[in-house]
This record gives structure tokens, sequence and C-alpha cells, in this order.
């Protein structure tokens, strides 16, 4: 649960959703993984309606598989590489077996895209149908997941944000006694929901290919580029931004780079 002290309410929620008898020797159930289950089972649902409605590269039912399962990959090994390589080197570098303990978080945004984004050209290259089209459907199904993954950040205490005097700041005791931004639903709410509803009403229009994709690519990293000045820095600065809003930057070229590519060929 999570109480008020002092003008400030204090985190105590349970990272564990279902807790196992001590005898099996596991912990139980993750809220960590259940948003994880969450945002791939909306993908799922929102790809076959999108199937059915004749609006997604996905033909039948299998494709609709094949393609959930390869970003499932894409995004849980892409994001886990990800967050060793950007964030957590050094813990690596003293326990490499700490890239396989999902469970304690861990999950690099950024490397979860590079790793949608190959999941989606093999699917497009195995299917014989373009990849921006892919893209685009990606870009759709992804909010949702992003959305369920920063709510999963704030039940785990993680990725917190700076101190702060505001009325609904939040106090991490394992970060101390100082109430912070809660910064991680600030970003479900910049990077996950916002997309959604864009994407949602975007989608089935039908845009040129490439140009969803764009859109979201650049809501995103506005979204995250914002929202990490509310953030406590995981791995210092680069060139004075911090290393999230570092590493978003590409992806903002991106998105502009699909939205003109988008705009010129619709000409």
């Amino acid at each position: 649960m999570i109480g008020r002290v002092l003008g400030a309410w204090v985190h105590d929620l349970d990272p564990v959703a279902i807790h196992f008898p001590a005898s099996w020797g596991l912990r139980g159930v993750h809220w960590y993984g259940l948003a994880y289950a969450a945002g791939f089972l909306a993908a799922a649902w929102l790809l076959g309606r999108w199937r059915r409605q004749g609006l997604a590269p996905a033909r039948h039912a299998a494709d609709e598989s094949t393609l959930v399962t390869a970003v499932m990959v894409g995004v849980l090994a892409g994001g886990r590489l990800g967050h060793v390589l950007l964030y957590a080197r050094d813990e690596f570098a003293a326990d490499p077996l700490m890239v396989f303990q999902v469970w304690k978080g861990g999950m690099a945004s950024h490397g979860g895209f590079i790793g949608v984004v190959l999941a989606g050209l093999w699917y497009a290259r195995t299917r014989g149908v373009p990849f921006l089209a892919v893209g685009d459907l990606l870009c759709a199904l992804a909010p949702a997941g992003i959305f369920f993954g920063r709510l999963a950040n704030f039940v785990n205490a993680e990725l917190v944000g700076r101190t702060t005097d505001v009325p609904w700041a939040v106090i991490f005791p394992h970060e101390g006694p100082s109430p912070r931004h809660p910064s991680q639903l600030y970003e479900a709410f910049g990077e996950g929901l916002l997309p959604l509803v864009w994407v949602l009403v975007r989608y089935p229009r039908r845009l040129p290919p490439g140009r969803l994709a764009g859109e979201f690519l650049l809501l995103y990293a506005v979204a995250r580029i914002v929202c990490e000045a509310f953030r406590e820095a995981e791995d210092g600065h680069i060139l004075g931004l911090t290393a999230g809003q570092f590493w978003t930057l590409p992806l903002a070229a991106a998105g502009l780079w699909l939205v003109w590519r988008a705009r010129r060929t619709a000409e």
C-alpha cells in the first residue's frame, strides 16, 4: 500500500503480486512479469482486431502468433541486453549472471526498440511484406506495453524521480527519506497512454507507410526527454543530457525522417 506521511506519499508496494509457499523455493509471481504479460496480451488483441478489419499485414491467425512471439523475444532480449549495456555495465562485469535476473527489474526501452525492429525485419522478410507496413503496426502495438511496463517500474520502486516538494511527491524508502517525483507515472502517461490514444485514432486511417511509426517515435521521444528531467539520472550525463535523453535522440531523428519520407511519398 501507499501511506501519506508528513505531506508525502510513502511507497510500500509489494513487487510480488502472488506469493508462493516458502517450501516451493520460489518467491512468487511479480507484478513486473504480469505487466509484460498484459502488454503482450493487449498487443495480441489489437493485432487480431486489426487483422480481421484488413488493416494489419498479418494475413491469418498463424501470422499473428508468429509476429507476437517474435516481438516478445525482441522486447525481452533487446530490453534486457540494452539495460545491461547502457546502464548496468559495472554490475554485469561483477556478476555476468545478473543478465538473467529479470525478476529484479532492469529493462531498457531503447534496447527493446532495437529488439522489436529486428523482429519486424525478420517477419517482413519471411512473410514477404513491406517492412514499413510492419513497422507501423509494431509502433501501434507498442504503447500498451510501455504503459504497463512503466506502472511496473513504479510498483518495483525503480527508476525513481528527483527530489521535490510537490504535493504528490512519493518517498521511496530504499532511496532515503526525501520525497521524489513519481517519474515512473509521468512516463506511463507520456510514453504509454498518450501515444496509445494517438495510434488508436491514427492507425485505422491507413496513413502512408512509415507515417505512423514516425509519429509514434516523435511522441515517445518528446515524452521521454521531458520526463527524464524529473527522473534521477541512472548513468551520469552525456553532452549535458542524461543517458536516457541522449539515447532517445536517435529515435527522434528516425521519427522525423519517417514523417518526412511519408509526406514526400504522398505528394
